[in-house]
């Protein structure tokens, strides 16, 4: 089993940043491929960003130059540091092991974190 912790969500101002972090416990070997998925109410769960374990990322049309995915195999902790946020970006943010990244995007696996909220006001 992973067990997966995420922290940093908050309310911030549009325009404003804050960095999630998510750390991984438990059966790290099988801890390649990461992800942020969110899911902001009525809508489904999508990915936002997806990294490997070599560096490689992916982000969704909507996030890119904006979020930046990155991590620290030392501490096994993926991040997600956010800018320019928008009143769009409020959602749950949920990370994600287990899956893999494609030249197409990410499939999920089946380590879930709990999720943080992210709320921003206009």
């Amino acid at each position: 089993q992973v067990q997966l912790v995420e922290s940093g969500g908050g309310l911030v101002q549009a325009g404003g940043s804050l960095r999630l972090s998510c750390a991984a416990s438990g059966r790290i070997f099988s801890v390649n491929d990461m992800a942020w998925f969110r899911q902001a109410p009525g809508k489904q769960r999508e990915l936002v960003a997806a990294i490997t374990r070599g560096g490689s990322t992916n982000y969704a049309d909507s996030v890119k130059g904006r979020f930046t995915i990155s991590r620290d195999n030392t501490k096994n902790t993926v991040y997600l540091q956010m800018n320019s946020l928008k009143p769009d970006d409020i959602a749950v943010y949920y990370c994600n092991s287990g899956g893999g990244l494609y030249s197409g995007g990410y499939y999920p696996g089946r380590y879930w974190g709990q999720g943080t909220q992210v709320t921003v006001s206009s």
